[in-house]
């Protein structure tokens, strides 16, 4: 069992000079930082603030030196057979458009994607479209938002690329993994993961999965902001086109030639965030110390309580499983004709209540249903039964005022 309060103590949010403590409840945006992550960058710009691989002095040693730890750290992390195979970026968004960008994509190719991706996850293929001339193809879920598998397996002929999400920021619910990469490889189409909700909550094995590509940012599992990791299978990404290129991408360069780095500097372009890459390490060393068996069930005795609690309230509708065991952490909710920004505003003024409204960056989903924007309530391994029931409280008092 987690302890809360042991946790709670390693957030300076949680220990306010003035003011009172927020309830925090929307992680599925962005992860508090734990103080360890914030010291380790403030460690950076106070001592040692050089670049990597580019100075020949003690603090660039040190930079060079911590860059690299953190991407041993990482490919340890996600389980990859060479720590080359782990591309700093600045967030999955990044990663799916170097993606989209890189891959040898051709006229006519086809790119299988689900109903409820991130617009990081579908404009840049709409875009491509629209480009290069490939055709994006859209996997509808079932009504409860769960993955139809049959229907995956009819649509995937043909296809190139899928690229999908692992869990949904819509509605928590985590699509079957394995078995989409194994129907996949079987009709030699490759696939793409974004696993940025699922990283923070739930081991992520790049081998077990056979996953070829995945990304993932740092801001959603303690990590600073303007940091995320591309990864791929080393063959695959060796294949990739160069994206961004220029400092610390070339060997050397003459007016009317260049020689290309090898991965994963060849898509790292660029003086990079040193201090986030080194936060971002502190990160994962944070997260690591956590089963992640606990986590969940964490995050599931406290989104039954919000659950069933929200069920006794007839004009709320939840988005996706009834069941909270298939949300994960994610608690999504509207009220039919109701602009739910005034929720997330009224909580917030109320009790210092931060939740998530509007659309989520899931805009098409949205359009699809005609349904207007919903609340939406993410918990993480410091939230606490209390904070739930704050939240409850203050949902019902201003269901009175409205």
């Amino acid at each position: 069992m987690l302890n809360t309060d042991k946790i709670r103590a390693d957030f300076n949010i949680f220990n306010p000079k003035e003011g009172s403590t927020p309830v925090y409840l929307d992680s599925a945006c962005m992860s508090l930082k734990p103080n360890s992550v914030v010291e380790a960058m403030n460690e950076y710009y106070f001592n040692y603030p050089a670049c990597a691989g580019r100075s020949s002095h003690k603090m660039g040693d040190k930079v060079t030196k911590k860059v690299k730890e953190t991407r041993e750290l990482v490919s340890k992390f996600v389980n990859a057979n060479s720590e080359n195979e782990i591309i700093f970026t600045r967030n999955t968004t990044e990663g799916i458009n170097l993606l989209a960008n890189t891959f040898d994509f051709k006229k006519g190719d086809v790119v299988l994607i689900s109903d409820k991706e991130h617009n990081s996850n579908l404009v840049p293929w709409l875009v491509l479209r629209d480009r290069v001339g490939i055709e994006v193809k859209i996997i509808n879920a079932n009504e409860d938002g769960s993955f139809n598998l049959d229907n995956f397996s009819k649509m995937i002929s043909g296809v190139k690329l899928v690229s999908i999400v692992h869990t949904s920021n819509l509605d928590g619910y985590t699509n079957p993994a394995k078995e989409i990469i194994e129907i996949a490889h079987k009709n030699n189409a490759l696939v793409c993961m974004d696993v940025a909700q699922s990283i923070p909550h739930q081991k992520i094995d790049v081998k077990d999965l056979d996953v070829d590509f995945l990304s993932f940012s740092g801001h959603k599992m303690f990590g600073p902001t303007g940091t995320g990791v591309f990864y791929g299978k080393l063959k695959l990404l060796k294949e990739l086109k160069p994206f961004l290129v220029g400092g610390d991408t070339v060997e050397f360069s003459t007016y009317d030639s260049y020689k290309m780095l090898e991965v994963p500097e060849k898509f790292e372009a660029g003086l990079q965030d040193y201090a986030g890459i080194i936060g971002l390490g502190e990160a994962v060393k944070y997260l690591s110390q956590f089963d992640f068996k606990e986590i969940k069930e964490h995050e599931l005795n406290l989104n039954t309580y919000i659950t069933e609690e929200i069920q006794k309230i007839p004009q709320i509708k939840i988005i996706g499983p009834k069941d909270p065991k298939y949300r994960s952490g994610i608690v999504n909710f509207y009220i039919e004709g109701t602009d739910m920004h005034k929720f997330a505003i009224m909580l917030n003024e109320m009790a210092n209540i931060s939740i998530r409204s509007g659309r989520h960056c899931v805009h098409s989903w949205f359009d699809n249903k005609k349904i207007y924007n919903s609340a939406r309530v993410s918990l993480y391994l410091y939230n606490t039964k209390e904070e739930a029931e704050v939240f409850i409280t203050n949902l019902k008092k201003i269901l009175e005022i409205l």
